[in-house]
């Protein structure tokens, strides 16, 4: 009998590896903290009319894949139906091989349903009746998607205007997994966005008070963050090219806010002084809350001006940027350090060329308070792929310490992308169990095992205290 593409020792490929991911990874529970999935869906436990609306509307990685293969926009994000968009998506399928698109999808279906086949436009309609079929069932609802799963917790990415409702509602429910929020004030720092005036205004709203000076705008910060922590919030996080680290006064920072409010254009150095003002208020409340902050750094967003026109953000116009990270990264996290008021910190990088520094940069700053104080994030975006992981743990494990590493999330829009876990979790058993054989590592499976599921699922636990 031929096994199916993804079958149980799928990416193991020796004994040590499959004993580790069997009787040690395999069965730990999720902790995913770090994702954009929509609150309201999962609130009102939706349940989806079509596989394309839970697998590929919002899906970048997917868009960018059916664009380079020629697909016409009608069928990514236009006005085809869902079962023609699936259609064409299970068309790329066989052309996705060596790319991770490839790997994901074959065991999205088998994980959720139960699908061993290849997917390609041959078996496209039947795949589309049985997967379609089943998510209208109440089993493929959106909360019993994440318990199929063992998801324990997970953290939603959400504006500090948020009323946060639906994570209320959820306190409410009787779902077993818990779902909180991470606190995201990225359009509060970037002063140079054309929407910055907007947003502040929309701010003044949420707060009911004015903000006519920066320190103003510190106090409306500091009243969301206050809001979100009494809803159970304890992780913030951040998307930005590079973090800052300029020195300013207090002065200065508030005549460049007062500036931009009243219409007038600032330049660089200017933007580059605000943000670091807000970014060094920010990381010191989140100390004083006793919060994990999140850094994702190295993303060249929206290069393409006509997609971005068309099609608005994250519509897969994004790319890895080559800015340097080293020196400002430093001086921020020795500035917070300096004082105390450095909170646990998870630092993510888009471009591998910077793998070492980041993994060589968290070991300064780790003084022995918390274990794994400050965290050298997993591979994100354009790494979250087999060869992106290995490097990763091949780096973290040289220059650091890979057993106080809190191990893998989606960061993904979709309620069909845990499989990845289970990708990171193979991966991280057959590192080892290659070793083992090799004799690079000792044969001492429990002990190593222990070590898996740390990696997995217990050093999460631990480190955001769920």
């Amino acid at each position: 009998m031929i096994k199916p593409f993804i079958h149980k020792d799928f990416l193991l490929q020796n004994s040590f590896a499959e004993e580790l991911y069997h009787d040690f990874a395999a069965k730990m529970p999720i902790i995913d903290y770090h994702n954009h999935l929509p609150p309201e869906e999962i609130a009102q436990n939706k349940i989806f009319n079509s596989i394309t609306q839970v697998w590929i509307d919002g899906d970048h990685y997917k868009w960018r894949a059916m664009r380079t293969f020629g697909i016409d926009e009608k069928y990514i994000t236009g006005t085809a139906t869902d079962e023609e968009k699936f259609h064409k998506w299970a068309e790329v399928v066989p052309h996705t091989m060596r790319n991770p698109l490839f790997h994901w999808t074959h065991m999205e279906l088998s994980h959720y349903f139960g699908i061993d086949q290849l997917l390609s436009k041959d078996n496209a309609q039947q795949v589309y009746e049985e997967t379609t079929r089943k998510l209208s069932a109440e089993a493929y609802s959106c909360q019993n998607l994440l318990t199929k799963m063992n998801v324990k917790a997970l953290c939603t990415t959400d504006d500090p205007t948020d009323d946060l409702k639906h994570h209320q509602n959820l306190v409410k429910s009787d779902f077993g997994t818990k779902v909180s929020t991470s606190f995201r004030p990225d359009k509060a720092i970037h002063i140079d966005n054309k929407g910055f005036n907007a947003y502040v205004d929309l701010l003044e709203e949420v707060v009911d008070f004015s903000i006519k000076s920066y320190d103003d705008l510190c106090q409306a910060l500091s009243k969301r963050i206050t809001y979100f922590e009494t809803n159970g919030c304890k992780v913030s996080d951040h998307s930005l090219s590079q973090l800052y680290a300029e020195e300013y006064t207090a002065s200065e920072v508030d005549l460049i806010f007062k500036k931009r409010r009243e219409g007038h254009k600032i330049d660089a150095h200017e933007s580059r002084k605000f943000k670091s003002a807000v970014l060094q208020f920010l990381a010191e409340t989140y100390h004083f809350k006793k919060w994990v902050q999140q850094f994702h750094l190295g993303a060249m967003r929206n290069n393409n001006s006509r997609m971005l026109n068309s099609l608005g953000a994250d519509s897969g116009g994004d790319s890895i940027g080559d800015l340097s990270q080293a020196y400002a990264l430093s001086k921020f996290l020795d500035r917070l350090d300096s004082e105390d008021k450095l909170a646990k910190t998870i630092i993510y990088n888009l471009n591998p060329a910077d793998n070492e520094v980041m993994a060589s940069m968290i070991g300064n700053f780790n003084d022995g308070s918390i274990k794994g104080k400050i965290q050298w994030g997993s591979a994100w975006w354009f790494l979250d792929q087999k060869d992106g992981m290995t490097k990763q743990l091949n780096t973290l494990s040289n220059l650091g310490l890979i057993s106080c590493f809190i191990g893998m999330l989606t960061d993904s829009r979709s309620f069909l992308s845990f499989p990845r876990h289970d990708y990171f979790r193979r991966i991280l058993c057959n590192l080892f169990g290659e070793e083992i054989e090799k004799g690079e590592l000792p044969k001492d499976v429990p002990w190593i095992g222990k070590m898996i599921q740390d990696i997995s699922y217990n050093n999460a636990k631990e480190y955001f205290n769920f």
